[in-house]
């Protein structure tokens, strides 16, 4: 049994255990009583937290409720397809989508969801005495619109961190190998010419020795949106380079030439040092996602990289997914000058604090059962062992449980990192357009990728892109 497994049937018993609670107890079956017989369904992605919400969330919402919940787990793509398909022509398939964080501006700007926070506040029989929207982190500030009104019940939320294998990092021939070579002292890396030096060491290292060993990872699919994320949503922004360089207050500038930022000298600068980290990275990376750069990582050929939080707790502590359990360092990630006090003083971000949530479409034949649900999976309750399971944290009572403290110390301070330096990082912009500009620059981005066309003049392409999109969307004037 593998330790989401295990985590899961934990999490089980002690669930059933907290049913002591009349109040609880009573609520949820008396709450769910006109709904028995109905069978909810959800789509979402298939990752770590969607998992353990299909694996034990939802069975034990059956058996408190009698309502049947069928959460449907497939690739980020077909997970957006399916949702998008289904509200756009109104078939009421689902009756939760995972929201990702990113995309929640373009689903409210289209009406697509239930306004929680109203629904809750007009029928409050439907109010659980345990669920409470002001439990959750600052996370769930990003599924409110400008009224503060909530639209989806956060159920993932983590950093994307500086990874780094601890036992190289600290041992002492390899050590004395990095000072003889570099006339510096081995250490995680705080700047990018630091991280640049590093992974050349130990790409070198690894072919100088005959180990199947790389300097870093690098998502850098040629044909999957994860690469264009990786540049602009974790890349650019440690070089200062913010909101993908459009500027919104600006007439939604995206070129230099308008005052926007998206092929400036920092993205310029930003896209040459990572494709140099592609090219010293493991031959996978040009077919890398995100789950591909963790399963890397894990199988220890790489000495560091930039990781999904989602992914974290398995690669540290999972013996069963990975090779490098307890030998995993979490850190910021590097950074050039001046970008840390950007974020420290609210004018930028160090990179992406990523995550989602589920919510209602307004086309559900079954809202108010899903909202039950919804509620069910934010109660303070259900959270520690989820945050064991898969390390996301989206309330802020988790941080403070046993469990979870006993969790962050095997993890070397990972959720310690999430609560104190979660507010150095950001979600994406707050732009409704976003789908509509990462696909029309993504087939350039796609070309710098692959060599058919120069760095320098592919960022010159896709800045001049984003502005005749956002022209065609009515958004630069």
């Amino acid at each position: 049994m593998n330790y989401a497994l295990k985590a899961s049937a934990l999490a089980l018993t002690l669930s059933l255990a907290t049913t002591a609670s009349p109040a609880w107890a009573d609520f949820w079956s008396d709450a769910g009583a006109k709904f028995k017989g109905v069978t909810l369904h959800g789509v979402t992605e298939s990752t770590p937290p969607s998992n353990y919400i299909r694996n034990v969330l939802a069975p034990e919402f059956e058996k408190k409720t009698g309502i049947k919940v069928d959460i449907e787990t497939t690739s980020w793509d077909q997970m957006y397809d399916k949702a998008i398909k289904d509200m756009e022509a109104k078939t009421g398939i689902y009756d939760m989508v995972y929201i990702e964080q990113d995309i929640i501006y373009s689903y409210l700007a289209r009406n697509f969801l239930v306004d929680i926070t109203k629904t809750l506040k007009d029928q409050p029989d439907l109010k659980a005495p345990t669920y409470d929207d002001a439990n959750f982190t600052s996370f769930a500030d990003y599924f409110k619109d400008s009224s503060g009104d909530l639209f989806g019940v956060p159920m993932e939320a983590f950093l994307k961190a500086y990874l780094y294998r601890k036992d190289l990092f600290d041992d002492p021939k390899i050590k004395e190998a990095f000072k003889k070579e570099t006339g510096k002292d081995l250490k995680p890396a705080t700047t990018h010419a630091e991280y640049t030096e590093i992974a050349e060491f130990f790409t070198k290292y690894g072919k100088d020795n005959g180990m199947e060993l790389w300097g870093t990872t690098a998502q850098a699919h040629t044909g999957h949106p994860a690469s264009w994320y990786e540049f602009f949503e974790s890349i650019a922004p440690t070089f200062g380079v913010y909101n993908w360089g459009i500027d919104a207050k600006n007439n939604y500038a995206a070129t230099v030439e308008h005052g926007g930022a998206m092929n400036g000298d920092k993205a310029k600068a930003a896209l040459k040092y990572w494709l140099h980290l592609r090219d010293i990275a493991p031959p996978e990376s040009t077919q890398s996602t995100w789950t591909e750069t963790a399963t890397t990582f894990a199988a220890g050929r790489v000495a560091q990289g930039l990781i999904y939080g989602e992914n974290a707790a398995w690669i540290a502590s999972d013996p069963a997914q990975s090779k490098v359990v307890g030998q995993v360092g979490f850190a910021l990630p590097p950074l050039e000058p001046g970008v840390l006090d950007d974020a420290k003083a609210g004018k930028g971000y160090i990179g992406y604090y990523d995550g989602g949530a589920f919510g209602v479409p307004v086309t559900s034949k079954n809202k108010e059962a899903s909202l039950l649900f919804l509620e069910f999976i934010g109660q303070n309750e259900v959270q520690p062992d989820w945050a064991i399971a898969a390390p996301r944290i989206t309330n802020t009572a988790t941080f403070d449980d046993p469990k979870v403290k006993e969790m962050d110390t095997k993890l070397g301070g990972f959720y310690t990192m999430l609560k104190d330096d979660g507010k150095l990082f950001a979600g994406a912009p707050p732009y409704p357009f976003h789908a509509q500009v990462r696909e029309a620059t993504a087939p350039i981005f796609y070309d710098i990728l692959t060599g058919k066309i120069g760095p320098d003049e592919g960022l010159d392409q896709m800045a001049a892109k984003a502005e005749e999109e956002l022209t065609s969307l009515g958004y630069r004037k």
